[in-house]
């Protein structure tokens, strides 16, 4: 079985939680959807709220996620024989880790396979990916087909995206290749950010290796493959 996913949060910080949960799994021809808003026991943050549009008058009648539909949903196809797919699997299986949830299968995390085998691209996003890789011109088709609204940065919407881009990197590599590059550090060559935003990190290493040392103390576990790509170069030096 495959599980595509995608969890929307009120913020992105350590104390933040889960307020929607989206999915779609697949096995032969059986397709089951999940789309939950979960009540997070905490306010909404505005910069989050002006994402997904989640407010926290919508979350009000909620339950919280231990005892949601997404919550029995996800255990039931908890197996180790499964392959949970997401976007940035640092954030959402950390996310989920919160709620009590840990996944026991196999992973494949479209965000790090992106960055391995399309480098070149100027941003790694879900949405932006949706653009840059044509994605949307297949879109309405498929989810018409499974009876999804598409809504950017809305839970079910980015997971029937996510699944847009598995299956679009399934023409450049195999399940086996996902599955191992989804675990191995990327090493980055560009900043995609900041006031070196397209400039190569090898380049600002030898710059302004301050800069480097510094952002490193900025940086929180989800951001695992720029972690590695600063300590890398700086080890060059």
């Amino acid at each position: 079985m495959l599980i595509y996913l995608d969890v929307e949060t009120t913020g992105i910080s350590e104390k933040d939680r889960i307020c929607a949960v989206g999915g779609i799994s697949v096995e032969k021809d059986t397709v089951a959807l999940c789309d939950a808003l979960i009540h997070p026991q905490q306010k909404i943050r505005p910069d989050s709220m002006m994402i997904h549009h989640i407010t926290n008058e919508t979350i009000k009648g909620a339950p919280p996620f231990e005892s949601s539909p997404a919550s029995t949903w996800l255990h039931e196809r908890n197996r180790r024989h499964h392959i949970l797919v997401v976007h940035h699997s640092t954030f959402e299986l950390q996310m989920l880790q919160k709620e009590g949830f840990v996944w026991q299968g196999e992973l494949i995390d479209t965000l790090k396979c992106v960055r391995h085998l399309i480098p070149d691209c100027e941003q790694f996003s879900l949405q932006f990916l949706r653009y840059e890789l044509q994605l949307y011109r297949h879109e309405s088709a498929l989810a018409d087909t499974l009876g999804i609204a598409i809504e950017p940065h809305n839970a079910l919407s980015d997971a029937l995206h996510v699944k847009m881009l598995h299956e679009y990197l399934l023409d450049l590599a195999d399940t086996a290749t996902l599955l191992r590059l989804s675990g191995t550090p990327v090493l980055l060559q560009k900043f995609h950010f900041g006031k070196y935003k397209g400039r190569y990190i090898e380049e600002i290493a030898l710059q302004d290796r301050g800069y480097l040392e510094w952002l490193l103390q900025q940086l929180d576990d989800s951001n695992d493959d720029l972690d590695y790509s600063l300590r890398y170069h700086l080890s060059l030096l």
